[in-house]
C-alpha cells in the first residue's frame, strides 16, 4: 500500500495545472452537523433513496412535491403513517411511484426517531460517530433503515456533511491497485481492510476521509 504522500504527489503529477484543493469536498464540523434538524436529515436520507438508480436532477426537481406528501419529512408524523396512507401516495403522479422506496420512508423515520431520542437528535448521533469505524455506521444504516445498502448509506452521509469515504468504482479500482483488496469489498473482512487503510492515510495526512477518498479516485479516474 502506497503512502498518502505518494497518492497526493501522483494526483499532482496527473492533474498538473489544476488547483487540487478546490476539487476536494469539505465535511461539516461535528458541532455544525449536530445542529441539523431531524426533518432535514430524513429529507436528505429519502432523497438519496429515491436518487438511487435515477438521474439526480429528476429526483431533485420533484422533491418539493415529496416534501408536501411526506409532511415536510417530520419523522414523528411519517412513523405514524398507515399502510393505506403510504399506498395512497402511489396514486400521486407528482411523485416517483416506487413502492419499495415509498414504504421505506416509514422504516427510516422510525430509525431516526429512535436514535434521536437516545442522542438528542439523529444528527448528533451521526456527528458523534467515530470516523475510524465508519463502515460500522454504514452497516447500522443498512440494518436499521431501509433502502440504505450498497453505497446509499455512504452517499447519504456525504450529503448531510458527515465525513466518510465512498466506494465508487474509481476508489475500488484504486484500492485494488494499492493491493488493499482483490475485489469489490462486500464482506466485513474486506471492508475492515479498507477502513484500516483509510485510517492509516488519515493518520499520515490529517485530512478528512472524504478528501482521501476523492484523491484516491483521482489516481485512476482519468
Amino acid at each position: 500500500m502506497k503512502s498518502f504522500k505518494w497518492i497526493y504527489e501522483h494526483v499532482q503529477e496527473h492533474r498538473a495545472g489544476e488547483d487540487i484543493e478546490m476539487l476536494l469536498p469539505q465535511p461539516l464540523a461535528a458541532s455544525e452537523l449536530a445542529k441539523v434538524a431531524d426533518d432535514r436529515i430524513l429529507s436528505d436520507m429519502m432523497r438519496r433513496v429515491f436518487r438511487s438508480g435515477l438521474k439526480h436532477s429528476l429526483v431533485d426537481a420533484k422533491w418539493p412535491e415529496f416534501e408536501k406528501a411526506f409532511y415536510g419529512f417530520d419523522p414523528d408524523k411519517i412513523s405514524l403513517m398507515s399502510d393505506e396512507q403510504l399506498e395512497a401516495l402511489m396514486q400521486n403522479e407528482k411523485l416517483i411511484r416506487h413502492w419499495g422506496k415509498i414504504k421505506s420512508a416509514r422504516v427510516n423515520a422510525l430509525m431516526v426517531t429512535e436514535f434521536a431520542r437516545q442522542h438528542s437528535g439523529f444528527a448528533a448521533f451521526l456527528a458523534d460517530w467515530p470516523g475510524d469505524k465508519i463502515i460500522d455506521l454504514w452497516a447500522l444504516l443498512k440494518k436499521q433503515g431501509s433502502q440504505l445498502g450498497g453505497n446509499s448509506g455512504a452517499y447519504f452521509l456525504r450529503m448531510v456533511g458527515k465525513d466518510t469515504f465512498i466506494l465508487t468504482d474509481d476508489v475500488v479500482a484504486a484500492l485494488k491497485a494499492q493491493g488493499v483488496i482483490e475485489k469489490k469489498p462486500t464482506a466485513k473482512r474486506d471492508l475492515q481492510k479498507v477502513q484500516e487503510s483509510f485510517n492509516q492515510w488519515q493518520q499520515e495526512s490529517g485530512r478528512p476521509l472524504c478528501q482521501i477518498s476523492r484523491l484516491l479516485s483521482y489516481t485512476v479516474g482519468w
